[in-house]
């Protein structure tokens, strides 16, 4: 596969939307049921402190990088900083519907101290990894309907919103890799990732399912039965898990870009559902 490289005519363009400000939100905001609502939530918890990791593992390498990608970097890092702080607010909607969800903050806090523990360039290839993952999956929720189908009308729109800049900047945490690593053999570039994307993975998917399951245990479902609900909805239907499993494996093939799929189309997407909306549009200062 020949590696194509980020798009010469795109930009990074935070949006800054506020969502669900000076209103509670259902606990079982998506579709009625709490196994939905539960595997959102649970990701949503990852999101403040880990998009905190991503801009510091990318930001270590901007020194020196070429102009436009010092540019892109400065445009993920505003768009991380405003998605944390709407994963915050949506975080605090979880708790005060009854929600504990100390033990998934413990368990994200106890993995980023695990990896910063590491040297630098291990920081970036995780980064550069579960961005790919945060693609993969925006890409899917916004191509499915059925994966928001129900949902509150504010949380829809903040995961939506989400989606839409995971994709634009999808590019960014790999080329700054790419720089990172101008100097290495082919294959210890490819090996390096490789294994961080599998370590990476494993966690992934054990600690989001372990997440859901425990909200869901909060909510009287267990056992059996909540492992059915909970697996049928990730790998059946509408089964996110498995539709991504093919444009995870891509991440391996040789010349892999994440821009070698061009899904640009579901930013003009967005832009007609958003532009219904009546929320006035906010001036956006860009992180340094």
């Amino acid at each position: 596969m020949a590696r194509k490289a980020t798009p010469q005519d795109l930009t990074i363009t935070p949006r800054d939307r506020r969502f669900g400000r000076g209103a509670a939100t259902a606990r079982w905001w998506l579709g009625g049921n709490p196994y939905a609502s539960a595997l959102y939530n649970a990701l949503s918890v990852t999101f403040p402190k880990g998009e905190a990791y991503f801009v510091e593992s990318v930001r270590a390498f901007r020194v020196g990088a070429p102009p436009r990608l010092a540019a892109e970097i400065k445009a993920f890092t505003t768009q991380e900083v405003m998605h944390s702080r709407e994963h915050v607010q949506f975080n605090r909607r979880a708790v005060d519907a009854g929600y504990d969800i100390s033990g998934l903050e413990t368990k994200v806090e106890e993995r980023l101290a695990i990896s910063r523990a590491r040297p630098p360039i291990v920081n970036l290839a995780a980064t550069m990894a579960l961005e790919h993952f945060t693609a993969i999956l925006a890409h899917e929720l916004l191509r499915d309907p059925r994966h928001l189908a129900g949902a509150d009308a504010e949380s829809a729109a903040l995961w939506r919103w989400h989606s839409i800049e995971e994709i634009e900047h999808k590019g960014v945490a790999y080329d700054t890799w790419l720089f990172a690593t101008r100097q290495w053999p082919r294959w210890k570039r490819w090996k390096v990732k490789a294994k961080v994307m599998l370590y990476v993975t494993r966690n992934f998917v054990v600690d989001r399912t372990m997440g859901a399951l425990e909200l869901m245990r909060q909510d009287g479902v267990t056992g059996i039965r909540a492992w059915t609900l909970l697996l049928w909805y990730l790998w059946v239907r509408p089964g996110m898990f498995r539709k991504i499993a093919g444009a995870w494996a891509k991440f391996f093939v040789p010349g892999f870009h994440p821009w070698n799929e061009d899904d640009r189309h579901l930013l003009g997407a967005y832009a007609a559902i958003a532009s219904s909306t009546a929320e006035p549009k906010r001036k956006v200062r860009r992180a340094a």
